[in-house]
């Protein structure tokens, strides 16, 4: 569709098998097409498992990392996602694929990056993703209770406002740490506080700050 390399495509869905078990999700890597949501001067690398530069100094996350965290949130249709980092519009895409577009709130600090990823999102079939644009510390109360929300950059801490808008018993995931970034899973508590396990060190952009 995009002139995508189909063999580099079938590489990275090869590899993404050999990386998660859910294969809802691989199914849902293999749907969207990234090299639709990378800049034109990066399609020949679209399906590199790795992350691409997409201006304001931000990046499309790798294919594995994307696939890696959608299985570690265990989305299921129906459910209601926060995403604080829309970026390209990939991972929203992505989740979309597993949840439904209505499911999905994005909310994108740079309004460039926030009207293109709307408008990209909408010429693929995406058009019931919500996209904000607006400071992701303040997640988007008005469609709260989450059942997860997901962090597509590092943060010190999950934003307090992000976890109050997940619902008990919800999840969170995110890249945590300033430096070392360690990839953090949190179950919601009924008390409010967090049950968190670690996955992993990442490195992902650093969360933009009003």
């Amino acid at each position: 569709m995009f002139g995508s390399d189909d063999a580099s495509r079938d590489r990275l869905l090869a590899g993404l098998r050999q990386r998660v078990d859910d294969q809802a999700v691989v199914d849902a890597m293999a749907a969207v097409p990234r090299e639709a949501f990378v800049p034109d001067s990066q399609r020949s690398s679209a399906y590199a498992d790795r992350p691409l530069s997409i201006g304001e100094g931000q990046t499309i996350s790798a294919p594995h990392m994307v696939a890696i965290m959608a299985e570690l949130l265990d989305l299921e249709a129906g459910q209601t996602v926060l995403e604080i980092g829309t970026g390209c519009g990939y991972h929203a895409a992505v989740t979309a694929e597993l949840v439904g577009s209505e499911g999905v709130y994005s909310v994108e600090y740079y309004e460039s990056l926030a009207r293109e990823a709307r408008e990209r999102l909408a010429e693929l079939g995406y058009d019931g993703v919500s996209i904000r644009a607006g400071d992701g510390h303040d997640g988007w109360a008005e469609h709260a209770p989450y059942d997860r929300a997901y962090l597509t950059c590092a943060a010190p801490a999950f934003p307090e406002a992000v976890v109050e808008q997940v619902r008990p018993g919800g999840v969170l995931l995110g890249p945590l740490g300033e430096g070392h970034q360690t990839l953090v899973k949190a179950i919601k508590r009924e008390d409010g506080t967090l049950e968190r396990t670690r996955h992993g060190g990442v490195r992902f952009v650093p969360m933009q700050d009003e």
